[in-house]
């Protein structure tokens, strides 16, 4: 009978996969195979149908392309202002997502799911918006075609020779609530371009000789309906999981084919090709690894392999399952997968077992429910039958010793029960059983057996009358004998399979365990280098075997890392593998005669690189849960290498977008600050040159004035230089022990003219000491600081200069009297080109502090800013104290 009841752990899963959906909002998707068909007015019209209802629905960005029946269905609906960002000297218009976070409609458009956002938004890519609308709890209706879905971006490629750049990854897709298909017949959307109803006719005329060719449209349309029909396949794989539906819904066909270590089982396999070909059916090909079969010969597991790989060639999905038994695990998969048939090989030979039970053929009949079962008579090759089944012994000989010892002390204690305390004989087969048990626990199904058959033959010689013989005066210890048999053959079998039960659970508790720990350290490795280093420990402990990973090179040429090299030829392998995404070398059909066994490691719908095993034993040899946890394990190293280059793609383009943002407020600031002077250096120059009898005063103070806007200019761009030194990593510290009284006395002669008619304060103590510095770099902290103070004050005011002596360090702060610093400033002073006092007659265009921060920095030490108790705004920074001052010399007599 088969157990009806949930799968608890499956449907925990499901319930929590369902709440953490309920806390997001819902993403619908107008899905089509190519521009044109109509996805933005089936979109629209679905907005204005959810408004009607009474819902709150808000356009984000809808992009109309100027089709006027498009236009008309925005009307009545809010529509959110564009974003205004200015990119390489152009104001483009780019969904406002801050805006719209700030609305919360329940329901907003937004139109190009896949569409790349302007450098300088807050996302690279528009499904990044949507996510965040969605984790925010907003619906979202988009639209995309399915040439920017990730999976099918080589397939288009191949189809119609444009390799897409935007593309969407599947998870966003998957992450959909609902994908409505929107569909047009090819000869309709040709006639809707000729009309110029999807592109205006320029664009139109090139679009119909490349890529909307008809043969073009129509293996688009396909993939579309396609894509969107195995969606709808696993959504109802979804429902039938919740609603613990276990019967099959023979909805489309799909064939369960079971492979063995039998020689026939390469006809089953091609004769469910053959079926899977009849029906248009998708088929998968099981092998199922038991308790009793996971201790196969070499020969019977190379064949199970064999057959593996030829349902593989033949176009099946291999599978590797283990359970308890076939029967069981066959049917539960077979519900899981929603299967119509199984086919599965005719057994030849009959065993006991068959006899008293049925046949693994019977038993997997009664238990499929509604899904057919196929049994196919299988031929071996070149038309030999399938040799008799022969006994394998799977224990040490010194088990059955072990057996026979056990039968030896369970006698000698029922004869001491026998001859001293006169027991029974049924107390007396207790001992024996007894005994059976401890075998079957401790050694296994044959020892027990042994164990069971000795038991009975030392009862009757040794404990029943006539004693020493094994005939029997009293016929009833004959059934005595047939019942402490069975008996004793029932419990070591049960017994045994508890024993392979717990083999088997310790098994799966190991690898379960080892993979949860492989996880957990490849999602916290941070570089290449730690997670090759991480699943090349995981995999020796595992498998035991030496690993070696290619990894591509920027031409595409696979090289050796995380391991010794392997030869030559092996590194050719692996290149092959990388460019064919198969694997190649020992046990499979391509390059056998190889020592490595090389994987393709994928990654979302290409390969990352190579992974080549070769086990410690020779010959080559590797059980097939052996290959599948290897199989598992390079899997999970692969999704580990591509999360990593993903993170460091987004780091790169977070670089560039700052990069992008830093160099247009540098262009808008220095554009401005160096107009200024320039026009004042022009006007001057210009009234000199055309006036030669100016009054000699006023000449004076016109050639002042160019030399102070020569000057300004000067400094702007040595703190443009500075600041690029500095995050080049390229400024040099060469620090020496200085006396902080001679810093800062060339710092004042450097000001001596612009501290005309001001009040500078210096306090220095006297016991302040040496300090190891970089005296060019902290005069020009120095320098910036003072400028700074003398730039943002009024005139009449005094600004000091302290030097505090703290413990292992100097503090050195600038004080003035001036306005003080907004709220909120303090830190953000610091930013590079940022101004606290926009109002100030020039204030640069904002690197003075920034470059104080970074020269701090790089001494050690650090820098803050803070408003002073009765007006004005101090910065102070210290100055670590390293090492011991050398010893000044004695000065000497005069």
């Amino acid at each position: 009978m088969v157990d009806a009841r949930p799968d608890p752990d499956a449907l925990l899963a499901s319930v929590k996969a369902e709440e953490a959906r309920a806390k997001h909002g819902k993403l619908k998707i107008f899905f089509g195979a190519c521009a044109g068909v109509g996805k933005t007015y089936a979109m629209l019209e679905a907005a204005q149908k959810r408004k009607k209802e009474g819902f709150d629905v808000v356009a984000g960005i809808v992009v109309t392309h100027g089709r006027k029946e498009t236009e008309a269905l925005l009307q009545g609906l809010e529509v959110i202002p564009p974003k205004l960002i200015e990119y390489q000297g152009a104001r483009l218009r780019e969904f406002d997502l801050e805006t719209a976070l700030q609305r919360r409609p329940a329901i907003i458009l937004v139109d190009e799911l896949a569409h790349t956002n302007i450098p300088g938004s807050m996302h690279a890519k528009r499904w990044q918006d949507v996510q965040e609308l969605l984790d925010a709890g907003i619906d979202v209706f988009s639209t995309m075609n399915v040439q920017h879905v990730e999976s099918q971006n080589d397939v288009v490629a191949q189809i119609t020779g444009v390799i897409v750049r935007e593309t969407v990854p599947d998870s966003v897709l998957e992450r959909a609530h609902e994908v409505e298909v929107v569909d047009l017949p090819p000869d309709d959307l040709l006639q809707r371009l000729k009309e110029g109803r999807v592109y205006v006719p320029e664009q139109a005329e090139l679009a119909r000789g490349n890529f909307f060719k008809k043969g073009n449209l129509i293996a688009l349309r396909q993939l579309a309906l396609r894509f969107t029909a195995d969606r709808v396949d696993k959504q109802m794989e979804r429902y039938r999981q919740v609603e613990s539906i276990r019967e099959a819904w023979p909805v489309a066909e799909r064939i369960l084919v079971c492979v063995g270590p039998s020689p026939q089982s390469g006809h089953v396999v091609r004769a469910a090709k053959r079926l899977a070909n009849r029906l248009h059916a998708e088929w998968v090909a099981v092998y199922v690894e038991t308790p009793g079969t996971a201790n196969l010969p070499e020969g019977e597991r190379e064949r199970v392999l064999q057959n593996l790989r030829l349902a593989e060639q033949l176009g099946a999905e291999p599978v590797t399952l283990t359970g308890l038994n076939l029967p069981d695990t066959i049917a539960a998969y077979a519900r899981q997968r929603n299967a119509t048939k199984i086919v599965i090989g005719k057994p030849l030979w009959r065993t006991w077992r068959d006899v008293l039970f049925g046949s693994q053929v019977d038993q997997l009949a009664r238990r499929s429910g509604d899904v057919d079962v196929f049994v196919i008579r299988g031929e071996a090759p070149g038309g030999a039958a399938d040799p008799l089944p022969v006994f394998r012994r799977t224990s040490p000989w010194s088990a059955y010793g072990w057996s026979a010892f056990t039968v030896v002390l369970c006698t000698l204690a029922a004869s001491l029960m026998l001859r001293f305390f006169n027991f029974s004989a049924v107390n007396l087969v207790m001992v024996y059983l007894a005994g059976v048990v401890f075998v079957a626990t401790r050694f296994g199904r044959g020892p027990s057996v042994l164990a069971s058959v000795l038991s009975v033959a030392a009862f009757d010689f040794f404990l029943v009358e006539p004693y020493l013989t094994f005939a029997v005066s009293d016929t009833q210890y004959i059934v005595t004998f047939a019942v402490m048999l069975l008996s004793a053959l029932v419990i070591s079998t049960l017994a045994g399979r508890v024993r392979q039960q717990a083999e088997t659970a310790v098994e799966r508790e190991r690898r379960a365990s080892a993979l949860y720990a492989l996880g957990r350290q490849l999602a916290a490795a941070g570089d290449t280098e730690s997670i090759l280093r991480i699943a090349k420990s995981h995999i020796d402990e595992l498998i035991h075997g030496e690993i070696v990973f290619f990894l591509p090179d920027g031409s595409g040429r696979v090289l050796a890392q995380g391991g010794p090299p392997p030869p030559e030829t092996e590194a050719g392998t692996a290149q092959w593998v990388f460019d064919h995404k198969q694997r190649a070398g020992a046990g499979t059909s391509t390059l056998p005669g190889s020592r490595y066994i090389h994987l393709p490691l994928f990654a979302s719908n290409h390969t990352v690189g190579v992974a080549s095993f070769r086990p410690k034993q020779e010959p080559f040899e590797m059980a097939p849960g052996q290959l599948i946890m290897l199989e598992t394990l390079a899997t999970l190293t692969a999704q580990a290498l591509e999360r990593e280059r993903l993170a460091r793609q987004s780091g790169q383009a977070r670089v560039e977008v700052e990069t992008e943002r830093l160099r247009n407020a540098l262009l808008s600031s220095v554009s401005h600050d160096l107009r200024t002077p320039l026009a004042g250096i022009k006007a001057a120059s210009s009234l000199l040159n055309s006036a030669p009898d100016l009054e000699p005063v006023l000449r004076n103070e016109l050639i002042q004035g160019i030399h102070e806007e020569a000057d300004y200019i000067n400094r702007l761009v040595g703190n443009l230089l500075e600041m690029t030194r500095l995050e080049a990593g390229a400024v040099s510290v060469a620090k020496e022990w200085q006396p902080l009284e001679e810093v800062i006395g060339s710092v004042t002669g450097l000001l001596e003219s612009r501290l005309k008619g001001r009040d500078l304060k210096i306090s220095i103590p006297d016991d302040c000491p040496m300090v190891p510095v970089d005296a060019v770099l902290i005069q020009q902290v120095l320098f910036n600081l003072i400028e700074n103070a003398l730039k943002y004050t009024p005139p009449a005011t005094p600004i000091e200069l302290n030097v505090l002596h703290m413990p292992g360090e100097v503090v050195v702060e600038v004080a003035d009297r001036g306005p003080g610093l907004k709220a909120g400033e303090e830190g953000r002073i610091f930013d590079k080109f940022y101004r606290a006092n926009s109002d100030a007659k020039r204030g640069g265009v904002g690197l003075g502090l920034t470059i104080c921060k970074g020269i701090v920095s790089i001494h050690g030490g650090r820098i803050w800013a803070e408003n002073r108790a009765g007006g004005g705004a101090v910065f102070r920074f210290t100055l670590p104290i390293d090492g011991k001052a050398p010893e000044l010399a004695p000065a000497e007599p005069a």
